[in-house]
Parts: C-alpha cells; sequence; structure tokens
C-alpha cells in the first residue's frame, strides 16, 4: 500500500485494535454503504454479504466500532440509535419530523467545536452535536398538495 492509497477496511479495523472478521468488514462496509441506519437495516446489510448472524453480534461490533472511531452512533430524541461512517469531522444532522429522514450538514460556524458554549462550565469542549429539526422537502411537497 502506497501513502496515496486509503487503507483497506480490513487495514482499518487492524489500526483500531479490532480482531478482523468476516461480520466485522461486512458491517463497515454496509454502515459507511448506507445513509444513517438503523440495527435492523445494517443486519439485514451484513446478513447479505455473508449470511447469518445475530442481532446482538451485530450491536457488539457496532459497540466496538463506534468506540473505536470507526462509526458514530447517533440518537436523535425519539428515534432508535441509527450509524453512520462519516466521523471525526464533527459534522450535524438535519431531521425530518415527519419522516424521520437523517442527512448530513456540515459544521454549524467556524472550527471544531463548531459553537462556543456561553458558558463552558470548565470543560474542555471537544465536540458539539447539533441537531436540527423541521420537514424534508419530500414532506413539505406532500403536505402542500
Amino acid at each position: 500500500m502506497t501513502a496515496s492509497q486509503p487503507a483497506t477496511t480490513a487495514e482499518q479495523l487492524r489500526g483500531a485494535g479490532l480482531r478482523v472478521t468476516a461480520a466485522r468488514v461486512a458491517l463497515l462496509e454496509t454502515v459507511r454503504e448506507g445513509d444513517h441506519l438503523g440495527v435492523e437495516a445494517i443486519a439485514s446489510g451484513v446478513r447479505t454479504r455473508v449470511g447469518h448472524i445475530s442481532l446482538q453480534a451485530v450491536y457488539d461490533a457496532l459497540h466496538a466500532l463506534a468506540a473505536a472511531g470507526l462509526v458514530r452512533r447517533i440518537e436523535p430524541p425519539g428515534s432508535p440509535a441509527r450509524f453512520e461512517g462519516r466521523v471525526g469531522d464533527n459534522h450535524h444532522h438535519l431531521v425530518c419530523r415527519s419522516c424521520g429522514a437523517v442527512v448530513d450538514v456540515d459544521c454549524a460556524v467556524g472550527h471544531a467545536p463548531c459553537l462556543t458554549a456561553s458558558d463552558d462550565r470548565g470543560f474542555a469542549i471537544d465536540e458539539a452535536e447539533v441537531i436540527y429539526w423541521g420537514v424534508c422537502p419530500d414532506c413539505s411537497t406532500a403536505s402542500t398538495s
């Protein structure tokens, strides 16, 4: 591998100190190819790639991948946990109140952590999690039709 080639999924797992298994590779690839997927959708994608995997094994692997910083868990209030492969850039999300669609939106203003707290209460802030709520274009169009 040259410096300009991205690391393979297996190399990323090894680099994070995780054991490389077919299920973990399939899971990481499913999350990265998906769009803010829930656990059931991830499990389905993994099963398509490698056959049977228990839901508990999917939860365990997602926990390990999130702890290693290879996937990001988001959990908008009132919504089940979702996972994405876009990590390390402190982006935020737009959530549709009607259909539940989730889309990425880049940092609100400035450099990470994007927002300066009015009172940091002594915390060394390194990340901000912002969720913008509204109605997506498809739902807006449907409600006006």
